[in-house]
């Protein structure tokens, strides 16, 4: 084996020993620092090529130079890196909670008529509805055997009260003729009485005829004769119109009668048809449907089941009495019903932006809201209720627990993008700040909240106006000569 190649072997050696130290490390910081494993991963990386590369030029020259020597010359690289300025951000603060997801408004779905059975049901846990719906048939046979007798006595009273009207007709027929016959009653009366008023006169004057000696007693007395029989008749006129007026009144009665019959054959009538109105409503009532617009959280029913008789199985599904059908999440909001320990509750304010995340899913990242802080507190636990508004997502289902970052307030500090920062074997992190125009000096630093632009807050090592090595940083060494091929601005 040659020179050259035994160095290279040395080299090669030196090299993989570097890779694995460095794996090694790479494997302590990622249980340290998981969110900067990546960045640690491809500094390892990247100082264990520089450091084969740099010896491997540094033997190569010496080769070259001089063959016969063993001991290669390390060169101090240039490294290119990009540079920007540290400036202030507005930082905000958070309070972590956790909680179980629920829906906003649950509505029950109750049956409008207890005891019909279920015959269809068209919806499943989880489907999305509209206002009106349809979510389930009843059993409707019963209900129309009973419209149909309903329209068979409604027909029946129908008839009657045209029969019974046609009675009052004629009652009231009756009692105008019997209204006549007393006009005419009245008429042969008058009659009566002018004849009788005329045979009184007549016998007067054959009575000073008598008296004189110019007619007869006969004559007289046939004169007598005709006032007797004038009397009577004016009599028999005076009870044809007593009969003639009884007649009228009980012809009245008669009408009153048909009246009364008429009534309640028109009640008899109307209740038919209330019937039947009834009827048809608890027909329409067959027709479950949904009350609100949202989503089917509980199916609660099966086909054949009878609405009011829960099965043993559902004995904790009566709402006022009645079996809940169904659940619907009104318009599919949901919240967060987040634990807060009350010595922390007086930083948490209604409106306040709140980071949602779960265990189950790491991409849920959802932003809501705090709506509600409920008044009564936890006795056991010491702890209050937050209700946090959710956003709609397929990802989240009532009962689901998750993690709360509620922002409690915003201060003025210093924040850089995540690479800016390096982490170290015993989990600290630095920073590399410019010192000059090609220098650079390790810094470190303590880490705050990881913000949602992609930066990290830093509470102490750097200052608003140092700068610090963007590009590149996770190659470099305190006091290492850089070159700087450009220096963005604070937002890069």
């Amino acid at each position: 084996m040659t020179v050259g190649e035994e160095s290279t072997s040395e080299l090669e050696t030196q090299e993989s020993v570097a890779v694995r130290d460095v794996q090694r490390e790479i494997g302590k910081t990622n249980r340290q620092l998981a969110w900067l494993s990546p960045l640690l991963l491809g500094t390892g990386l990247g100082l264990a090529i520089a450091f084969g590369g740099t010896q491997i030029f540094s033997q190569r020259s010496a080769t070259s130079s001089n063959p016969t020597t063993k001991k290669p010359q390390v060169a101090n690289p240039t490294m290119t890196v990009t540079v920007i300025a540290v400036g202030s951000n507005s930082i905000a603060k958070t309070l972590n909670a956790t909680g179980t997801v629920a829906a906003r408004d649950l509505i029950p779905v109750l049956p409008q008529s207890n005891g019909l059975q279920i015959k269809q049901v068209l919806v499943n846990e989880g489907d999305n509805v509209k206002a009106g719906q349809l979510l389930a048939i009843l059993d409707d046979s019963v209900l129309q055997s009973q419209i149909t007798q309903a329209r068979a006595d409604f027909e029946s009273t129908q008839a009657d009260v045209a029969s019974r009207k046609a009675t009052v007709q004629s009652q009231q027929a009756a009692v105008t003729s019997s209204q006549a016959i007393v006009q005419q009653r009245k008429a042969d009366l008058a009659q009566s009485q002018a004849r009788l008023q005329e045979a009184e006169k007549n016998y007067q004057r054959y009575e000073k005829l008598v008296a004189d000696g110019a007619i007869s007693q006969q004559e007289l007395d046939s004169r007598q004769t005709t006032v007797t029989t004038a009397r009577e008749a004016v009599r028999l006129a005076q009870e044809n119109i007593r009969s003639a007026e009884a007649n009228v009144a009980s012809a009245r009665a008669a009408v009153g009668t048909a009246r009364a019959n008429l009534s309640s054959a028109e009640a008899e009538a109307k209740s038919s048809a209330a019937k039947i109105t009834q009827f048809k409503t608890q027909l329409a009532q067959t027709l479950v449907r949904a009350p609100v617009a949202g989503v089917i959280a509980e199916k609660l029913v099966r086909v054949g089941d009878v609405t009011g008789v829960p099965p043993q199985t559902q004995v904790g599904t009566l709402v006022g009495g009645s079996q809940k059908l169904f659940s619907i999440i009104r318009n599919g909001k949901l919240e967060l019903q987040a634990s807060v320990p009350t010595v922390q509750l007086n930083q948490v304010r209604e409106g306040a932006a709140v980071q949602v995340t779960s265990d189950v899913n790491p991409r849920i990242r959802l932003r809501g809201t705090v709506r509600e802080i409920i008044p009564v507190v936890d006795d056991k636990r010491r702890e209050a209720t937050v209700k946090i508004d959710l956003p709609g997502t397929s990802w989240l289902k009532p009962g689901m627990f998750a993690r709360a970052a509620i922002n409690t307030s915003t201060v003025l500090g210093v924040a850089v993008p995540q690479k800016v920062v390096v982490p170290q074997p015993d989990g600290s992190a630095i920073a590399f700040i410019l010192s000059g125009e090609d220098t650079v000096r390790a810094q470190k630093v303590e880490l705050g909240e990881v913000l949602n632009n992609g930066k990290v807050e830093i509470k102490n090592g750097l200052q608003a106006g140092d700068r610090v090595v963007n590009q590149g940083a996770g190659y470099l060494k305190d006091g290492d000569k850089v070159r700087v091929v450009s220096t963005p601005g604070n937002d890069q």
